[in-house]
């Protein structure tokens, strides 16, 4: 596959049908996974303001490192979860889990930004509450070094969308 990524046009690649294949059997049964619905359902519960998601996300942004927030998404009993979903799946780079609001519920590492609500990751995978699967074109990840995709799933209660989900798949371990 490698050689096929080696164009110059590679950032409008599209992703391999393999990858839209497993999004639609095996990582969209993950959004409905018991222990990442109630970590949602009790972020959600929280009602924090948009106006506090984007002070914790401007924060975020400006923090060098790993501080305790953002430590406790990745030990929390969902963020094990997510990292046993990831040793299942070595080419599951990230896996992070969001709210209905976009922000970061748990992770499996850093990511960038809390506040995902703003991005087509949150947006496409919501979709307003009634949910969708979203596949991002093929892109270099400097931190992965390797071609990822980025796989956004809604996180589902029942019927009800409550939040998303996004993994990160590194093409070249796939």
């Amino acid at each position: 596959m490698l050689t096929l990524f080696a164009t110059a046009g590679f950032a409008a690649e599209k992703a391999p049908q393999k990858v839209v294949d497993f999004a639609n059997s095996e990582l969209i049964q993950i959004g409905t996974d018991p222990l990442i619905v109630s970590a949602v359902k009790a972020e959600n519960e929280k009602g924090k303001t948009l106006e506090q998601i984007k002070a914790t996300d401007e924060k975020w942004r400006a923090t060098p490192g790993i501080d305790d927030p953002m430590k406790a998404m990745m030990d929390s009993g969902c963020g094990k979860h997510l990292r046993e979903i990831q040793k299942k799946h070595a080419f599951l780079s990230e896996i992070f889990v969001m709210d209905n609001q976009g922000a970061n519920v748990a992770m499996t590492d850093k990511t960038s930004d809390y506040w995902q609500g703003d991005e087509a990751k949150f947006k496409e995978s919501f979709k307003g509450g009634s949910g969708a699967v979203h596949i991002s074109d093929v892109e270099f990840d400097d931190s992965a070094q390797g071609y990822l995709v980025q796989v956004s799933v809604p996180v589902k209660e029942g019927d009800k969308v409550i939040g998303a989900i996004t993994f990160g798949v590194n093409l070249d371990k796939l």
